[in-house]
């Protein structure tokens, strides 16, 4: 049964191997697990959801691994709140699930288990958007419930958007 649960310990290994995996098809990838030491990146990223040792442009966010049965098959972004970039692209949650892992639900459980966080945290309503092109995205926030608003261009590849409410 999959879990959304904060990053730990011992998850290095096996978000760094995701890491690298998930970073030929996501570039943006790259701020996510860096090069110092992982107790360092942790105490960070619990740092970030408190609104503290913010990057420029990010916003305080709840990062978390997606576990199913101790195997890390995903991941999960619950934005606290849109700066302008996040509010035209990017939306409150974000969601990956490891090539090896698609086309078993996971992705729908990630992020109804997601939406389920960012209302726990006010987070009212929700955007969650996704490229033009990702059919099976587009069809996991359909799953949930999204409701479709618009498709947006600009930064990068074109972004259909979603809100739930």
């Amino acid at each position: 049964m999959l879990r959304l649960r904060p990053f730990r310990a011992d998850d290095e290994l096996a978000a760094r191997a995701a890491h690298e995996e998930m970073r030929a098809e996501f570039p943006f990838l790259l701020d996510y697990v860096p090069s110092d030491p992982w107790w360092e990146y942790l105490r960070r990223r619990e740092a970030n959801r408190h609104g503290e040792l913010l990057p420029t442009r990010w916003v305080p966010t709840t990062f978390l691994a997606a576990v199913d049965d101790g195997r890390l098959v995903g991941r999960a972004s619950i934005r606290h709140e849109l700066n302008d970039w996040l509010a035209r692209y990017g939306g409150h949650i974000g969601y990956a699930v490891m090539p090896a892992e698609r086309r078993r639900g996971y992705g729908t459980e990630i992020l109804r288990q997601s939406l389920v966080v960012a209302r726990s945290l006010g987070i009212e309503p929700v955007l969650v958007t996704c490229d033009v092109d990702n059919i099976a995205s587009a069809g996991v926030i359909e799953r949930c419930g999204g409701e479709f608003e618009s498709v947006v261009a600009g930064d990068g590849a074109p972004k259909r958007r979603y809100w739930f409410r």
